[in-house]
């Protein structure tokens, strides 16, 4: 069987597949838009429609919208592919060209590594969307004789029904591994396999539980995390969006740390309190900073916008905005004449030219 010939299914439609239109969409940087849509009919789950010979081609459908995010935005204008999903009236069709393009990577693994098939098809290619089979992922790599896959991915639900955000963090989150990891060339590599990608939207969701009178389920999950990802975070813990957590073995941040946008941190870093505080006392850490493996930051000091900590480092005091610090305790080394934009954070975060060990 070829990875084409699956269709994907809705939970519970016992078995009915999905209709799908996959069409072909090519950017259109001259025309203002990221993408043009073409609408044609329906065509069999997976395969691309394209106009048969002396057929007149459809009439295109409006640019896909921008989305608020930035690298979000600088995912999708990589896409040459957009899907359209139908769930049944018109208004109910949805473009997702991050789904259709981990669709096809799903796809074209399949037929590179066949024994792999039951996780293609069951995490991705028989999913319908891309939260499902997020959390469908997730929860298979959680559950265990306590807890099962259901209940993981019924809360995973609740979360994202009462709040939209986790969706868009989810996406962020995936975008950024593929934007920021140098070994990292492909959306499924995260989705399927990392686990600092797991980590953090199990956290999301122990997150959203802790706020909703839920706390002994977060607390489980923080402990599931912990056993399956070796990863600790508190489920109070603050993250912002674009979060990419680099092998995440061994990661530790404290019930009152706060992790702003587009951070990176990697293996063995601890955001912890200097247990001569209560009350607030872990680290905050701002936009686009990159922590080195094995760092820690104790009590509750700031880590400014685009500032860099160099492996192994103990940071005790405030790090100012754009400085690089190194060194047991932490000194600065370089600092920024300015701080980077949002660009060029994004695109300096290759960790593997941060230069400064101890």
């Amino acid at each position: 069987m070829r990875p084409t010939d699956f269709a994907p299914l809705w939970p519970g439609s016992n078995g009915a597949p999905l209709p799908c239109t996959l069409q072909h969409a090519f950017r259109s940087r001259g025309s203002g838009g990221r993408a043009a849509a073409d609408p044609g009919g329906p065509s069999p789950a997976g395969a691309l429609t394209t106009p048969s010979a002396g057929e007149a081609p459809p009439s295109p459908a409006p640019a896909i919208p921008p989305t608020e995010d930035p690298m979000l935005n600088s995912a999708l204008d990589r896409l040459s592919v957009i899907t359209q999903v139908d769930t049944g009236p018109p208004t109910a069709m949805k473009l997702d060209a991050l789904w259709l393009r981990l669709r096809q990577e799903a796809r074209e693994a399949y037929a590179h590594a066949p024994m792999l098939a039951p996780l293609f098809v069951d995490s991705i290619i028989n999913q319908p969307s891309l939260e499902a089979a997020a959390f469908h992922r997730i929860a298979a790599r959680l559950k265990n004789d306590v807890v099962g896959l259901g209940i993981i991915i019924d809360a995973f639900n609740r979360a994202v029904a009462d709040c939209p955000q986790i969706s868009e963090d989810l996406r962020t989150d995936l975008s950024a591994v593929v934007d920021r990891d140098p070994a990292c060339e492909r959306f499924i590599e995260p989705f399927l396999y990392f686990k600092g990608f797991h980590a953090i939207q199990t956290h999301r969701l122990a997150h959203w539980l802790w706020h909703h009178d839920e706390r002994d389920f977060s607390l489980y999950l923080q402990s599931r995390s912990s056993d399956v990802f070796q990863t600790d975070i508190h489920p109070a813990a603050r993250f912002g969006r674009g979060v990419f957590l680099d092998h995440a073995t061994g990661l530790v941040v404290g019930e009152t740390a706060v992790v702003e946008d587009d951070v990176c941190l990697l293996q063995n870093v601890t955001l912890g309190g200097t247990g001569k505080e209560s009350g607030d006392r872990h680290p905050k850490i701002r936009k686009g900073v990159l922590i080195g493996a094995g760092a820690k930051i104790l009590g509750n000091i700031e880590v400014g916008a685009g500032a860099r900590v160099a492996a192994g480092s103990v940071v005790l005091r405030p790090v100012g905005p754009g400085e690089t610090v190194a060194g047991v305790p932490a000194k600065v080394v370089n600092r920024a004449p300015n701080v980077p934009v949002e660009e060029q954070i994004l695109n300096d975060l290759l960790y593997d030219s941060f230069v400064y060990t101890i």
